[in-house]
Formats: structure tokens, sequence, C-alpha cells
């Protein structure tokens, strides 16, 4: 994840729909849309209406990542990272802190901050977080405590994972580069000499899958659990990997399912990030230009043009929405196509 960027934005925004309120001072006006969408395959009009916009929720965040959607709740969760926050949005009722701290609960300079990450739900409907500043994935229990599901790989602390989906053996594959550590690679307090792909199952065993790719990211298993998406955030090489996953729950060696050399040379913002499949297995995945739509074969039909460096997206509601992250936006979509909600 790029944490370069920094705003020096003062206000919270919410929905235009309820009474705008911020953390500081008095915000403008709420721009309801942006971007536009992009239609290169025919069959890109059987998973996004025509008429569709995309609609912002709220702004003013420093980097937004991670969204997840609480059914019990009718709500979206979704991580701030450089403000160590978990957000909560719903209609009707805005913007609110959720978790404050979200993912980094040691001392250090202000910069040195890092919150989490990735967001999702075990099959429990308990919130699972990819922490960037205490490097760990981490499970929020009924009580409101938290649990280290994992910290390390064969005792070498992890870089700072990055994302996270559940297999239904309640199973967490994970990824791991090094965004989180306040220097990246070149971070003195990095013990692993590669960035891989894990698996932690219940019994808290983690095995690493791949150590192969430069800089996985996004991560997100196939509604029939048998395919394994991978987003490489690497500039050298932004691509989209996908495994197969044996019934042991290791992987193949994969394949490149999309290469989004070209998109990325076009200088369109943003790099493969945060990805989400729905019930069809078409691939709804953030990249340059905003959020991308494959089909299960890897056309690329069409684009959810943001216009800013989207970092991740995910479905609620009714399966029908897809909720997105970009910059410094929550942003909204409405669809034809249904993807999976998560938790029991």
């Amino acid at each position: 994840m790029n944490l370069v960027r920094r705003f020096s934005l003062t206000c919270l925004f919410v929905c235009a729909s309820v009474a705008a309120r911020a953390e500081e001072g008095g915000p403008p006006d709420l721009l309801p849309t942006l971007g536009s969408i992009e239609r290169l395959d025919p069959r890109f009009d059987a998973l996004v209406p025509r008429d569709a916009t995309i609609e912002v929720l709220a702004s003013g965040f420093e980097w937004a990542e991670g969204p997840v959607w609480l059914k019990d709740q009718q709500a979206i969760l979704f991580s701030d990272i450089p403000r160590n926050r978990v957000m909560r949005f719903k209609d009707g009722e805005g913007l609110s802190v959720f978790l404050d701290p979200a993912g980094f609960t040691g001392r250090g300079p202000a910069g040195e901050v890092r919150g989490s990450n990735g967001l999702t739900l075990d099959r429990q409907g308990n919130l699972i977080s990819c922490e960037h500043g205490d490097r760990r994935v981490s499970r929020l229990t009924p009580g409101g405590g938290k649990r280290t599901v994992a910290d390390n790989y064969r005792g070498k602390r992890f870089n700072s994972p990055n994302d996270c989906t559940v297999h239904s053996s309640g199973a967490i594959y994970f990824t791991d580069p090094p965004y989180g550590l306040p220097k990246g690679w070149d971070d003195e307090r990095r013990e692993l000499d590669f960035c891989g792909i894990y698996r932690v199952t219940p019994d808290g065993t983690v095995t690493l899958l791949c150590d192969t790719l430069t800089r996985p990211n996004g991560i997100c298993l196939s509604p029939d659990e048998k395919r394994l998406y991978v987003a490489q955030s690497d500039p050298e090489a932004p691509i989209w990997k996908v495994f197969n996953v044996k019934p042991d729950g290791t992987l193949d060696e994969g394949r490149t399912f999309f290469d989004g050399t070209k998109l990325f040379k076009e200088r369109k913002k943003g790099l493969p990030d945060g990805l989400k499949v729905d019930l069809a297995g078409n691939v709804f995945a953030t990249g340059p230009g905003g959020v991308l739509v494959f089909a299960a074969d890897g056309t690329h039909l069409g684009t959810l043009l943001t216009g800013q460096a989207t970092a991740n997206c995910g479905f609620g509601g009714d399966g029908r929405t897809l909720y997105m992250t970009a910059d410094s936006h929550l942003c909204r979509v409405r669809l034809t196509t249904t993807g999976p909600l998560l938790g029991p």
C-alpha cells in the first residue's frame, strides 16, 4: 500500500443526506458523486447498471482502506490507516469512530503510527484485522478485546500484514508486504527477507504459501474456494495472480490473471490493490484508474473510474452495493450482480 500520500485536510465529512459534521471546524459541501464508468465489453452491462454513478459518502481521510460490511448493523467499516482508526458509516447516522487505536498500540513518533489495513469477518462475524503498526493479524472478540491470530513466521515478525480473506475451514489467508514499516523494505526492523502469502489455521499454525511475489497486496478467495486471487502492487510488475487451492489448503504455483502494466504506464492513478469476487466469479479489483472489473476468464470488462488511487472494495447491503475506499473518500456504486456477504 502506498502511504506516501498525505493530505492536510482538516475536516471529516458525512453523507449529504445527513447533517454535516466534522472533527475540526465546519466542512464544505460534500460532492455527491465522482468519476465515471468505462464499459469495454457487453458483459459489463449485466454487472453494472447503465445509470449507475459513483456516490461519495464521506471524505477527508488520510488513506482509507479495507471496507467490510456488518450485516447486523447495516453499516460499513473501513480503516483510516495513518490515523490509526477504523471508521463506521451507516445511512441515516453518518460517520463515527469504531476503533481507536486500530492497529498500532506501541510508542513512537507520530509519523510511525500505522493502523489497521485490510479488514474482513470470520464465519462467526468477528472482525479480522491486518495491523500494520503491531505487525499482526488480530481478531476482535465478542467481548471487545483483541486476540492475536498470528504475528510471526518461524519466530521472525511479519513485515506488516496487509489484506486477508477467510476460508470456510476457519483458516485465514493473508499477505505481508513491507508497507506498514516506516522505511518500507529498507526498514532496519524488518526481520524477513521476502514478502509472503500465508495461511494460518484455527489452531494457530502458520504456513508460508508463496514467497515469489515482490509486493503481494489484496487477496480474495473465489466463492467456491477453489481459487485464490492476489494483487501485486509493484510498479515494476503491476499484476494480478490466481492460484488453485489444493485440498490441503496450500496453493499451486499460480499464473498471471491480468497484467496491468499497460494501464499503469498510461499514468492512471493506483496500483493493483484490494479485490473481491462476486457470486458469478467476476473479479472487482482496485488498480490503475479505479476498480477494474474482470470476467472469470481474465477479460477486462470495464472500470469504475474513480479518478483516485483506489485502495480496496467490498460488497454490502443486499450484496448488490460495492463500497470503495478511493484515496481520501468512501464511495459506493449499485450493481446488478451480487457479491457474497461475510459473517454468519
